[in-house]
């Protein structure tokens, strides 16, 4: 199988080609929000590798958020338009499951650490979750104002490790012991691979008409919890 891989959920444009698992092609840009500039090329790019062999791709992977509203509109919009022209299913891959595959394999002795995806939100808030070594759901998706006292309960037991754009901000704030964290993590499109790769096999692609991701802007309307 071939898929083509857009991830666009925060200021990084990322793009990769993928196929039986292998990444034929993976090009990225975290200078801003330049998406809609940049991921049009990005994607001529990737489908350029398939030319001499007379291929297109079997799906498009794209990220699910959460994540800014306008990254993902214009990566959304973008894989809709893919999977329309070339009458192919659609992927939605986690942006926060994405960040925590990349740092389980950055954390070598993981003992019995959560991993805590952190993306960026107004102020002190972010949208968050929780995960075990085995990259399975501890907490679900919240969206949380840190405080000093945030994820008390869990520090106490063990160790967590904090990333994302998000985590940056909560450095100062969440001083613990047990508080650990990985810097200059970022979604990129060659860490969608193994998630679409399991979708594309289940047969489990949204509805390319209807699909919305998840845009932080959704959850601006409500006050996030403390915890």
């Amino acid at each position: 199988m071939i898929i083509l891989h857009i991830e666009t959920s925060t200021n990084v444009c990322s793009v990769a080609l993928s196929e039986n698992a292998n990444c034929l092609f993976s090009k990225s840009n975290a200078d801003g929000m330049n998406h809609a500039a940049l991921l049009s090329s990005f994607i001529a790019e990737a489908l350029a590798v398939l030319k001499p062999y007379d291929k297109k791709p079997d799906a498009v992977a794209v990220s699910s958020g959460p994540g800014s509203y306008t990254g993902l509109r214009i990566g959304v919009s973008t894989a809709k338009g893919l999977c329309y022209g070339y009458g192919i299913p659609m992927i939605a891959v986690s942006t926060l499951e994405v960040l925590t595959v990349q740092a389980l394999n950055i954390v070598k002795e993981k003992g019995n650490a959560l991993f805590c995806p952190m993306i960026d939100a107004r102020r002190m808030e972010v949208y968050s979750a929780f995960y075990n070594e085995m990259s399975e759901i501890y907490r679900d998706i919240a969206a949380d104002i840190i405080t000093p006292d945030s994820y008390a309960e869990i520090l106490v037991s063990q160790p967590v490790y904090f990333f994302g754009n998000g985590a940056e901000k909560c450095k100062t704030t969440l001083i613990n012991s047990n508080a650990r964290f990985i810097d200059n993590l970022v979604p990129l499109a060659e860490n969608m691979i193994s998630f679409a790769e399991k979708a594309f096999a289940e047969k489990k692609f949204v509805d390319v008409a209807y699909f919305e991701p998840f845009y932080l802007k959704e959850f601006q309307t409500t006050t996030p919890k403390k915890i």
